[in-house]
């Protein structure tokens, strides 16, 4: 629909312990000599061969019930998660006897690849140093970058840096995760029922099970939480927003009497806006019921789709709660050439996943220096999730009997450089617009290009971890980051992040790897 016929749509105004200090100058005499450790380039790498799934047509791969039990708790070591089917609710969050769970916020992906391919520019393995040919740049046809070598394991030890250390700091605590879990849950299961008793237009909302502690690549501390409370709309029409491809207009085909959602609708449009803040309203007030707790609402931020809710007992933590619309019709358009996964994961899991059901958050699209207040956004995190939890190509990767492969390691490691680095300049402008969404979207398309689970050793997990730093600055420095199921949107334009901002985080992410990444032992 165009905008400019949309004159009654409204508008909104227009708008961890510091690590030894020998260790940080032993790693810049180490690397003070450029032909040891040469300039880092981009590029891209060779086809990765295609295979299909072992599984029955039309079915994803069966798990057992142990992988139904979703609880975000430290365990043994050499335990692995195993897989579920997409569609199944997987089991509580937390175990919790309330019966509540916590589920992940949702973000756009990407998809296309920017720039040629990134070849594997070596072995890398841990217990071996790179040979003079791995360490220098390789040439390419006009027109490419080459990959930059890895650091193997000497290297690893002169940078000052262990990847396993770093990863082993990252591990939540079971005992914090009790306690966070305990009120999380009894919170979320009273706005649950809140929200589904009779009086309320949201009774047929429902927990959806997404996100980083579900994905088991949450790091830190358990003090954020995000969950997302789904609403089944049928016989929806979507119009596409501006030409945007993730953001619509949402109309009902037809509008039966009774429909409770009908007294949202302006223009026959189902307005964003007044569904949020109906859906705020009961929030605020449900939360005033909430004893032995204290909850508080922070302030709206324009164009978020989140209700965050800040609780200080027993400790600070944040809940960013989101409703979603959740269609079972067939993905849009726009959406045709993404989920890119045919050479990891099959031809036949991916037209499996596009049966799923799709969502639509009310986010805002900018418009201008506003935002359209009536627009949804789509969001694919049950495909996401699904795609995190079964992200090798043989069914075992990762499981308790099976190979264990470093690709969750390598995300989480990428998701707490840039947690870091926000952490470090937190009060620059440059940073502001970064989010570990853009970690995870230049993760999934390192993942296509590399798809092979030999590709991804644990052995290899220096190796990989700065294959996946190269990518990420690759498209810091051509600006471009394909939304991996919605190809057309690059989350890296110049409307989106201006040139400054992403040029100040290619030079800091350039700086932590040729010094061995101090900044993960600050703060």
């Amino acid at each position: 629909m165009d905008p400019e016929h949309r004159k009654s749509t409204r508008t909104a105004s227009k708008a961890g312990a510091p690590a030894g200090k020998g260790s940080a100058r032993s790693a810049r005499r180490a690397l003070a000599d450029p032909k040891k450790f040469p300039p880092t380039a981009e590029a891209a790498q060779s086809s990765a061969g295609r295979r299909e799934p072992a599984t029955e047509s039309g079915s994803l791969p069966k798990k057992t019930a142990s992988d139904r039990q979703e609880r975000p708790q430290v365990r043994t070591r050499g335990s692995r998660s195993k897989k579920a089917p997409v569609g199944a609710e997987d089991a509580q969050f937390f175990g919790a006897a309330s019966g509540a769970s916590v589920d992940g916020q949702v973000a756009p992906t990407a998809l296309a690849v920017p720039g040629p391919p990134i070849p594997r520019a070596g072995s890398g393995r841990e217990g071996s140093a790179p040979s003079a040919l791995e360490r220098e740049p390789k040439p390419g046809p006009k027109g490419l970058l080459v990959r930059a070598p890895s650091l193997g394991r000497k290297e690893a030890v002169q940078a000052g840096w262990w990847p396993r250390a770093v990863l082993e700091k990252l591990k939540l605590n079971s005992q914090e995760i009790s306690a966070a879990a305990e009120v999380v849950n009894r919170i979320v299961d009273q706005l649950l029922k809140r929200l589904q008793s009779c009086e309320s237009e949201f009774r047929g909302v429902a927990l959806l099970r997404t996100g980083s502690y579900y994905e088991r690549v949450k790091i830190s501390a358990p003090n954020e939480f995000d969950i997302m409370f789904k609403l089944e709309v049928s016989r929806v029409q979507l119009e596409e927003y501006s030409n945007s491809g993730a953001y619509y207009f949402v109309k009902f085909k037809r509008n039966p009497k009774g429909n409770p959602l009908s007294q949202f609708l302006e223009e026959e449009i189902l307005s964003a806006s007044k569904m949020l803040s109906k859906f705020r309203k009961i929030i605020k007030e449900e939360i005033k019921n909430i004893e032995d707790t204290d909850v508080t609402m922070k302030r709206k931020k324009k164009g978020s789709p989140a209700v965050t809710l800040l609780i200080t007992k027993p400790k600070e933590i944040s809940v960013d709660i989101i409703l979603a619309l959740e269609s079972k019709s067939s993905w849009p358009a726009s959406t045709q050439e993404g989920l890119p996964i045919k050479s990891w994961l099959g031809s036949k899991v991916k037209n499996e996943l596009r049966r799923q059901p799709f969502y639509l958050i009310p986010k805002h699209a900018k418009e201008g220096n506003g935002f359209q207040e009536e627009t949804w956004r789509l969001s694919f995190s049950n495909i996401e999730k699904y795609i995190l939890k079964n992200h090798g190509q043989a069914k075992t990767c990762c499981e308790i009997n099976g190979v264990k492969c470093c690709r969750k390691e390598c995300l989480k490691l990428m998701k707490y450089l840039l947690e870091q680095l926000k952490k470090k300049f937190e009060n620059r402008k440059e940073m502001d617009k970064f989010c570990s969404y853009h970690v995870k979207t230049a993760f999934f398309h390192v993942c296509t290009q590399d798809p092979q689970d030999s590709q991804w050793q644990s052995k290899d997990l220096d190796y990989c971890f700065n294959n996946c730093v190269t990518y990420f600055l690759q498209c810091l420095r051509t600006e471009e980051l394909r939304n991996y199921f919605i190809p057309g949107v690059n989350l890296f334009s110049r409307d989106q992040i201006d040139k400054i901002s992403k040029e100040f985080l290619s030079r800091q992410i350039e700086y932590e790897r040729n010094n061995g990444f101090p900044v993960f032992d600050e703060f």
